[in-house]
């Protein structure tokens, strides 16, 4: 089933969750491991990212370097079908520019059709560790709203191969908002102006990266619909975990802590401080944000259940 049809099908705030493929060498148990205990507060979809291999040049002499993947996930798409046929819960893979060919995207989206995998979530994707800017692959897509075309594409029935006839995809497509800017932008004024051209390519509902000051959110819902965005808008939530989330979240994700946090991350002295705090503000967060009927909270778990869980007791 649609994302875009479980919101419309639903009178109340849906719970749904992010999870990671896991590192290579793990099974799949690791990820039944932390969806299990998120399973009671019935999640209508389950968010699962896609991570390029990174590499390493190593020095085999004679001028000679030999280029190795220090980082691996298994595949995206085989963890959405074991998770749907699991849980029968509809899984959402996503699926970024970087590293894939426009062929290489066809190809993945066909096997997504053959799952039964109805939806889709479409992003540009990070730059890698060795790259000092997103580099798209050379026959690829260098923005989301390209790949999003493409997609759009396929659900008319046009493919690449565009002399064979072949069966219409039906994907519900899904694309990232950012309630204080891509850091990329210019302004706010653009980005919103990028992600009104992806909603304008067949973006369906827009999830939101993580945040910590509700009215940012708010305020990005409303700019939203003054430029013409009238698709539902998820907010995407994270509760901070450790003490490295303090300077990490901000630098890596482009965000800001309100006031009242940072004051109270300033007293935290261990992980456990920071951990308790995180789950505290996420659930005043939650309860703000299904008060005022958000379509969906989403949560970015990094594949462990167990503040998501505590979260979800007091808010589903």
């Amino acid at each position: 089933m649609k994302v875009i049809d479980h919101i419309k099908e639903s009178e109340e705030t849906l719970f749904s969750f992010e999870i990671l493929p896991p590192l290579k060498g793990k099974n799949v148990q690791s990820i039944f491991d932390g969806i299990d205990p998120l399973m009671e507060f019935k999640p209508k979809f389950i968010n699962v990212t896609y991570h390029r291999e990174e590499y390493i040049y190593k020095e085999r002499g004679q001028g000679l370097l030999e280029k190795i993947a220090i980082r691996k996930r298994p595949g995206t798409v085989g963890i959405c079908a074991a998770i749907m046929n699991k849980y029968q819960v509809d899984a959402v893979p996503h699926l970024i520019c970087g590293g894939f060919s426009k062929e290489e995207t066809e190809n993945a989206l066909i096997d997504l059709q053959f799952l039964g995998i109805d939806n889709v979530l479409a992003l540009r994707g990070d730059s890698i560790k060795t790259e000092s800017s997103f580099r798209p692959h050379e026959n690829g897509h260098k923005y989301a709203v390209e790949l999003i075309d493409q997609i759009t594409d396929m659900n008319k029935g046009t493919y690449l191969m565009d002399d064979i006839q072949l069966e219409p995809t039906n994907f519900c497509i899904g694309a990232a908002g950012y309630p204080e800017k891509h850091f990329e932008a210019m302004n706010l004024s653009t980005d919103l102006k990028y992600l009104k051209q992806k909603v304008d390519a067949g973006a369906e509902y827009i999830v939101t990266q993580m945040f910590f000051d509700n009215k940012k959110y708010f305020d990005f819902v409303e700019e939203c619909k003054k430029a013409g965005i009238n698709v539902p808008i998820i907010p995407g939530i994270k509760p901070l975990k450790t003490m490295n989330h303090i300077s990490f979240l901000p630098k890596f994700f482009h965000i800001d802590f309100p006031d009242e946090l940072s004051a109270e991350l300033l007293k935290c002295k261990n992980n456990e401080d920071v951990q308790a705090l995180g789950v505290e503000w996420a659930i005043n967060q939650s309860k703000e944000l299904k008060k005022a009927g958000v379509p969906c909270i989403h949560y970015y778990t990094m594949s462990k259940s167990d503040d998501v869980k505590l979260i979800a007791n007091e808010i589903f």
